[in-house]
């Protein structure tokens, strides 16, 4: 079984890929990696957002000035395939979350571009946000920057931010 991870970058600066133009973002940024369910780096990176999810909650319903494009990614399974998705914006409920789903799916077909989804705390994965045109968290996009081409990977960290 294989656990397909949704690439950032488009995804996190538009709520949908129809709005991705608009907003500055280049819908083609957008990047499917595979990972193995038991890969490290993505477990570590995946632990490291976990362990600062409440702290990133709590920052996300009081945002600093100069913060911005607060997201949570979110596994979705379908049969065997596990998909992580980006949800922005995102809410809290009496029983998880609700949030837009902002990637195109490849391996899930349960879910679709754009559709409110509900989940839980079990099934946030990575979290994000900007503060002052940097980006902050999402722990598993730096991973998937080892994945890609080295020109790829810095085109991406330098046109969105990314220190990793």
């Amino acid at each position: 079984m294989m656990l397909a991870v949704r690439t950032v970058i488009s995804l996190m600066l538009a709520l949908a890929r129809g709005l991705a133009g608009a907003q500055g973002v280049d819908p083609g940024d957008d990047r499917t990696v595979i990972f193995t369910p038991d890969d490290p780096d993505m477990a570590l990176a995946t632990a490291k957002a976990r362990a600062r999810l409440d702290e990133f909650l709590a920052l996300s319903e009081a945002p600093p000035p100069g913060t911005d494009r607060f997201k949570l990614k979110v596994k979705v399974r379908d049969g065997n395939v596990t998909e992580h998705f980006w949800v922005i914006p995102f809410r809290r409920t009496e029983t998880g979350f609700v949030g837009i789903l902002a990637n195109q799916p490849e391996g899930v077909h349960t879910v679709v571009l754009g559709q409110n989804i509900e989940f839980t705390r079990d099934d946030i994965s990575d979290w994000g946000y900007r503060s002052g045109g940097r980006q902050v968290g999402s722990f598993t996009v730096c991973v998937m920057f080892e994945k890609m081409s080295k020109e790829e990977a810095d085109y991406m960290r330098d046109k969105y931010g990314f220190d990793c």
